[in-house]
Order: structure tokens, then C-alpha cells, then sequence
């Protein structure tokens, strides 16, 4: 498909991780059928966190994620971040409206791009390799009292209401900082244009599954991980997210703003390609304009095709988009348009929270 007149390139695309342990909620920016994404992924992960304690806990309800602040990627369990009522440099934590109190942030069109093209049968071969590059890595063990520290690139389309009139919109694109204690339970984010300069903090009494010790934590069996994700969303899947789309969208939600050992983000990708309906794409675009191939699953309740994009030739992994490829009722974005775009710009492991990678602490 060609761009349309207003195509952006570099904002077109966009991303989430999601763990599968402890718990973990996504906010997804745009439309009505990412909200019940988010839902069923909170549910998902309180499901998860429940089932890996000894003892049980009573369920706790999700909790919709409006504010523009708490993006999907962060990975916060549900409940679990008190950010209802903090204040964090005289900036509150609020939110509403029908766009997710994201009205001022409109910039322009929606963004739009070029439409990869599929092959249902590429994906096995492709996660494969991808499996294999993850699992050969010299990266840094974490130790105790470090942090993760993830640097992206952002940006959405969604759908703007100003009383009786809707329009697709979206938000520039903009860099995002976000740091993680070991066990999730501290962390800090800067992100330009929903945060002040000097960011807000992140407080949890529950880890995130996306923490680096719940990850750890997690099976490096393919079988034994597709299970888990499975048994948590068959019991508490959102009924207008195909079962197979929701255990796609968590082991993405894993890959982004986390830093799993080799050994189990090796696991994560031969897990995805044990999915039905995966398929790897020729081309796509990340957030910085960057070109790769990708691993991708179409939600055929709202026509969003979910693509993870990789480097040609090294299998790094870029960023995530989510692009509009067929028309669907429920859905008033137009085929081509990509809901949300990021680009992974670092990730590397600190000694503290706000230091940024060749800082002394």
C-alpha cells in the first residue's frame, strides 16, 4: 500500500512488553479497542503474579489506564503503582477524557505508512534465528541495588472527540527514559511532553512481571511458557481479544521496556512462533526510520496487525508498531494507519535511578 500525502515516516510505528509473571498492565494509547487490550492484559498478569506466590491472593480488579503517563511499555501491575495522587515536581498524575487526556498533545494527522507484506510461513524459520541471536549475547548480568535503564523513541495516531466531533489524529514523536529496580518495586520515568524535565517516580509494593528478577524467575521451556501465558488469559481474557492475540501481545509487551537473561528471551521467541497465526513481514519501519523485518500477529476483532521489528542482518531488536491493515467495524482508523511507534534507543544496566549509561554515580 502507498503512503498517503501525509505520511510521517518516523513516527510510524510503535510499541508494550507485558511480562508474565507477576503482573503487569499496558496502556495502550489510541481507540476503543485498546482499552479493552488493556483490561484483559490486567487481568492477565494479576492472574500470573497470583499463580507463581505460595499463597493466594484475592484478584484484583483492573484498572483503566487513561492517564497519557502510564504508556502500556511501562509494565505496571495492576493496582500496584500508587500514582493516582502523586505529585512529582508540583506535576499531578491525572488524566481523562475520551482520547485518554491526550487533547493538547495532538500535533497532526494521523501517522500512516507502507504496508509490509506477510508470509505465514517465514515466521518459524525467522524466530528461530532471532531466538538463536538473543540467546548469544554478552550483555551485562544485573547485580543487586542496579537498575535497568531503557531509552525510546514514541509516538501514536488515535482517535481525538471534541464533542459531536471525531477525527484521527496523533502525538509526535518524543523520547522516553525509564528506569527499573531488580525486583520492579522503584523506578523513575522521564518522557518528554507527559512528564516534567525532571521526571516522576515509580513506586510499586508488588513487583511488575517485566522486572528483571521475575523475568529470571520465568521457565525456559517454550511449552511450559506458552502455557502460563495461556492458563492466565483463558481465565481472564477480555472476550473481544482472540485468545491466540492476547498471548502474542504479552510476550511482546516482554521484549520492550525490560531486559530479560539470554536464556529466556531466547525462550520468548521460540514460545511466539508455537502461536497460531504469526507471520514474519519483509518490511517494516520502527520510530527512528530504521527498516527491518518483523515478527507480527493481525487481531482480526479490530484489523491492528501487532509487528515486532528486528535488524536485517544482526536480529537486534528495533521497536514495535501497531498499523491499521483491515478494515473492520469497530475500528474508524483507516487501513495503513500505525496506532503507535517506538524505537528502542538504549538499554543498558545502571547503578541508580536517573543515571543515564557512562554517568558516574
Amino acid at each position: 500500500m502507498n503512503a498517503s500525502p501525509s505520511h510521517r515516516p518516523h513516527p510510524a510505528e510503535w510499541t508494550e512488553t507485558q511480562s508474565l509473571l507477576p503482573s503487569a498492565e499496558r496502556d495502550l494509547p489510541a481507540g476503543r479497542h485498546q482499552f479493552h487490550k488493556e483490561q484483559m492484559m490486567a487481568r492477565i498478569h494479576e492472574d500470573l503474579r497470583t499463580s507463581s506466590r505460595t499463597s493466594a491472593t484475592s484478584p484484583v480488579a483492573p484498572v483503566k489506564r487513561s492517564n497519557p503517563f502510564l504508556r502500556r511499555s511501562i509494565l505496571l501491575p495492576a493496582a500496584a503503582f500508587a500514582l493516582a495522587g502523586a505529585v512529582v515536581g508540583g506535576l499531578a498524575l491525572t488524566g481523562g477524557g475520551t482520547d485518554g487526556g491526550r487533547t493538547a498533545l495532538a500535533t497532526g494527522p494521523a501517522l500512516t505508512t507502507r504496508i509490509g507484506v506477510a508470509d505465514p510461513k517465514g515466521a518459524p524459520q525467522l524466530l528461530e534465528r532471532i531466538s538463536l541471536a538473543a540467546a548469544d549475547t554478552s550483555a551485562p548480568t544485573p547485580r543487586k541495588g542496579q537498575y535497568i535503564y531503557i531509552a525510546s523513541k514514541v509516538a501514536d495516531s488515535y482517535i481525538k472527540t471534541d464533542g459531536d466531533k471525531s477525527e484521527a489524529v496523533s502525538k509526535e514523536l518524543h523520547s522516553r527514559q525509564v528506569w527499573n529496580s531488580l525486583d520492579g518495586r522503584d523506578g523513575w520515568l522521564i518522557e518528554a511532553g507527559e512528564t516534567s524535565d525532571k521526571g516522576i517516580t515509580l513506586k510499586s509494593d508488588t513487583p511488575f512481571s517485566g522486572a528483571y528478577n521475575a523475568l529470571a524467575g520465568l521457565p525456559t521451556d517454550p511449552d511450559a511458557l506458552l502455557q502460563r501465558i495461556y492458563r492466565a488469559s483463558d481465565a481472564n481474557r477480555d472476550p473481544e481479544v482472540p485468545r491466540d492475540q492476547a498471548a502474542f501481545v504479552a510476550i511482546g509487551d516482554l521484549l520492550f521496556e525490560s531486559y530479560p537473561p539470554a536464556e529466556v528471551g531466547a525462550a520468548l521467541y521460540k514460545a511466539a512462533a508455537k502461536i497460531p497465526g504469526v507471520v514474519s513481514v519483509d518490511d517494516a519501519v520502527d520510530a527512528m526510520g530504521r527498516h527491518g523485518v518483523a515478527i507480527a500477529r493481525e487481531n482480526d476483532t479490530d484489523g491492528e496487525r501487532t509487528e515486532w521489528i528486528f535488524d536485517k542482518k544482526t536480529l537486534q531488536f528495533l521497536g514495535e508498531r501497531i498499523v491499521v491493515v483491515k478494515a473492520t467495524a469497530g475500528n474508524p482508523l483507516k487501513v495503513g494507519t500505525v496506532t503507535h511507534t517506538s524505537a528502542i534507543t538504549e538499554r543498558a544496566v545502571v547503578d541508580a535511578a536517573k543515571q543515564v549509561p557512562g554517568q558516574v554515580s
